[in-house]
């Protein structure tokens, strides 16, 4: 029962750090929905992903020689690769967050005129919002309860591991979306974060399926080294935003000794 209870633990700490980009997902995404509706979206949209996660789990612990079974694959020049499920699942995730990041992106660097702004900044409908919650949080859920079975077999123990760390994901989702509200500046920062998820994601799916790219083995990027890129584009951000209000203040300090002298 101890070793349990010290397995549930450790189990809710990897769902905690693993879940960091889900987290970031789940922030941006439920800026889509109507204001008013954006805590509830985020609410719900992580509640229902928390029973779709215990049902994927029990389908992976009686299907797990299937998912991860080569369905097809091809052996050509440039590209090469043997994919299962997992992998086809985890490069499709890649996929759509790093378009979802990139439009996002060219959104808030395109806009024309203002009528534009205001047809692209069109709330979608709660419940598209929370489908595409559910469904990515499914996508990055797979290394988590893959993980999860690793360390143990016992189903009540992984199922109380998503329960948890789905709870703390709600208890965060709403202080990171409430923090990107008041700080719209780190909404590009944000961005940019989700499109290294989906570079990593593409990565992983990549080496889940053996692809190789002429001739070199595509790896999976390390957690380790998800964070330092992130922590590089943080600290570069930080650094940037001081140097830009020091300019700011030079200049203005230099116009007011114009005008003073004048």
């Amino acid at each position: 029962m101890v070793e349990n209870i010290i397995t549930l633990g450790f189990l809710v700490l990897l769902q905690v750090v693993l879940g960091f980009d889900n987290l970031l997902y789940i922030s941006l995404e439920s800026k889509r929905a109507p204001v008013d509706q954006r805590a509830r979206v985020r609410k719900l949209g992580i509640g229902l992903a928390i029973f779709m996660r215990i049902a994927l789990l029990g389908i992976l612990v009686k299907l797990i020689e299937y998912v991860q079974e080569p369905i097809f694959g091809f052996d050509t020049h440039p590209i090469s690769g043997h994919f299962n499920v997992h992998s086809l699942i985890v490069l499709g995730g890649g996929v759509f967050i790093m378009y979802t990041a990139v439009k996002e992106i060219w959104r808030m660097v395109s806009f024309e005129d203002e009528s534009e702004a205001e047809e692209e900044a069109e709330p979608k409908s709660v419940n598209s919002v929370i489908a595409m919650i559910v469904i990515m949080n499914l996508v990055f859920s797979f290394d988590s309860i893959l993980s999860a079975m690793a360390l143990t077999k016992v189903f009540w123990v992984m199922a109380s591991a998503i329960v948890l760390g789905g709870l703390l994901m709600i208890f965060m989702a709403d202080r990171v979306s409430t923090f990107l509200e008041k700080n719209r500046m780190y909404e590009v920062l944000g961005l940019f974060i989700l499109l290294i998820v989906g570079v990593m994601l593409l990565s992983e799916g990549g080496h889940l399926a053996h692809m190789s790219l002429f001739g070199g083995e595509i790896h999976a990027m390390s957690k380790a080294t998800f964070y330092f890129v992130i922590a590089v584009l943080v600290i570069t951000d930080i650094v940037q935003g001081r140097y830009q209000k020091k300019i700011m203040a030079e200049k203005a300090a230099a116009k007011a000794a114009k005008a003073k002298a004048a």
